[in-house]
């Protein structure tokens, strides 16, 4: 197996090794949610330290508890024998490339470890454009074909995965898509797997989520952690419910096979962690909103500077991303012998020191003009000015964020003078 390390883990070491030189970066490639831990979380971790034993595979009955009463929160019946957790949702995700039968179809473009994990437990992987008015989904106007196309040439797709709200365009598919979407599922009898690490990330707390569970509850899995809501992605926190009724209890059961050789089980302060931060309390409930806020209000800032660029873009609507097209400047970018992503944010990152992920580690295609910006990096460098942005009415007005965002403004701005 040809490996090699995860694209936006490479580009945040170099980034690290580059600041450590003395150079000035703005970092956007890395989806990391940059604010402190908040303190009812360090309590319970301190509080969790005496739980070093091994606990069961799936899960504290504690933890299994809290995250089936999040789901059940979310419009999605859930007993504590439909959850399990896991060191993040990368590994869970993992998990279900080894236990599911069959090929991936994806999203193009997606989160860049959709693909290496599918191709490490052996599976082909059929990429499928995204809608024109979000990401996160595969087109249903282009997945039937894609499936014909797959099976025509020796290939068994039998899953299909979805990013509600999506990164890397930091949009949220309508209500009717994902119900068109979960229709081609049980027509072509594909398991759907929803990434929905983002749900608590949107950014208008009344805007209307559909699951897919909610449409096709039998075939999908969701999958969710603590990582990106709560900035606890050094923590490592997943969890992941399965359908309801002797499919989801025979997926589960060999769901925990795998994890009992892979991880033995999430480690007893995360436990603690979990059951205190899925049972959503009044604390968590307003920290989830406060950042939502401060997501949305940066990420509408950069998604400006990219239009007023020359850029298209889907506006974002969830998470903490933008996707901008620099089609449009193809003209002014090729002069200086940029015709990729590739060039584009080498271009970037060497001649305006900001930090972007290109487009074709994202499965896009690698002759367009398209990167991912990671607008959550942009809330400052400690603890006191991420807090500060954390509770400002108006985060943009901190010298801190606006600095920043003048520095991706002009850098944007370039690419097409």
């Amino acid at each position: 197996m040809n490996a090699s390390m995860s694209p936006n883990l490479a580009l945040n070491e170099e980034v690290a090794r580059l600041r450590a030189e003395g150079r000035s970066v703005v970092h956007l490639g890395f989806g990391e949610s940059r604010l402190p831990a908040f303190a009812p979380l360090v309590e319970q971790l301190r509080a969790g330290a005496h739980r070093n034993a091994y606990g069961p595979v799936a899960g504290a009955p504690d933890a299994l508890a809290s995250l089936a009463g999040y789901f059940e929160r979310r419009g999605l019946p859930t007993g504590p024998h439909e959850v399990l957790l896991g060191p993040g949702s990368k590994p869970l995700l993992m998990a279900l490339n080894l236990v599911l039968p069959g090929d991936v179809l994806l999203p193009r473009p997606s989160w860049n470890s959709y693909e290496p994990q599918a191709r490490m437990a052996g599976k082909r992987v059929y990429g499928v454009p995204i809608p024109a008015e979000c990401g996160g989904i595969p087109d249903p106007d282009a997945l039937p074909e894609t499936i014909e196309r797959a099976r025509r040439t020796g290939g068994d797709p039998r899953i299909v995965v979805l990013t509600l709200p999506d990164n890397p365009t930091g949009t949220l598919a309508t209500a009717a898509l994902v119900e068109r979407v979960c229709r081609i599922a049980e027509a072509e009898d594909l398991v759907v797997v929803s990434d929905e690490i983002y749900r608590d990330v949107m950014h208008r707390p009344d805007a209307p989520f559909l699951s897919p569970a909610e449409v096709a509850p039998d075939r999908t899995v969701v999958t969710t952690g603590l990582s990106k809501s709560l900035a606890l992605g050094g923590w490592r926190v997943g969890g992941l419910r399965v359908p309801p009724g002797a499919r989801g209890r025979d997926l589960r059961d060999r769901l925990v096979a795998v994890a009992s050789d892979l991880w033995s089980t999430l480690s007893g302060p995360m436990q603690q962690v979990a059951a205190y931060a899925f049972g959503d309390p009044p604390e968590i409930r307003q920290r989830l909103a406060a950042s939502a806020r401060l997501h949305g209000a940066v990420a509408r800032a950069v998604h400006a500077a990219a239009v007023a660029a020359g850029a298209t873009c889907r506006p974002p609507t969830g998470a903490f991303y933008v996707y901008p097209d620099f089609e449009p400047r193809r003209a002014a970018l090729a002069r200086r012998g940029i015709d990729g992503s590739a060039a584009l944010a080498r271009h970037l990152l060497d001649e305006r020191g900001l930090a972007v992920l290109a487009g074709h580690h994202l499965g896009d295609d690698p002759g367009a003009l398209r990167f991912k910006a990671a607008t959550s990096m942009l809330y400052g460098d400690t603890d006191e000015e991420q807090e500060a942005a954390l509770a400002a009415p108006d985060p943009l007005a901190l010298p801190h964020v606006a600095d920043a965002l003048v520095r991706v403004a002009e850098g944007f701005a370039e690419l097409g003078d």
